[in-house]
């Protein structure tokens, strides 16, 4: 089974940019064959899909509050998934996930298609 690791969180000003990581590790299925996703979480509201891509990278999702602003990413030798945030807002606060999904779409949004998700980093932007 894949393990998730995020890392990249931390305090940005408004209109600034964050880029998280993610990186799997883990033997058995190839990290090639999955669909990633990035959710958030932030206090006092459900949990968000943010951003997917299906397994083969070819295509790439993305809630409409971020589109034009996030982009999902991976790098197969690095086995890590990336999400660069730019031009961000308080409303991006949270803590936010990445998951993953064996031979998925990337489309899923509620989340529940993931198998696997990590531990999660937060990501606060101050006003």
């Amino acid at each position: 089974q894949v393990q998730l690791v995020e890392s990249g969180g931390g305090l940005v000003q408004a209109g600034g940019s964050l880029r998280l990581s993610c990186a799997a590790s883990g033997s058995g299925r190839a990290f090639s064959n999955y669909a990633m996703g990035w959710f958030r979480h932030a206090p006092g509201k459900e949990r968000e899909f943010v951003a997917g891509m299906d397994w083969s990278g070819g295509s790439t999702y993305y809630a409409d509050s971020v589109k034009g602003r996030f982009t999902i990413s991976r790098g197969m030798v690095e086995k890590t998934v990336y999400l660069q945030m730019n031009s961000l807002k308080p409303e991006d606060t949270a803590v936010y996930y990445c998951a993953a999904d064996y031979l998925g779409s990337g489309q899923g949004r509620s989340g529940q298609e993931y198998e696997r998700w990590g531990q999660g980093t937060q990501v606060t932007v101050s006003s």
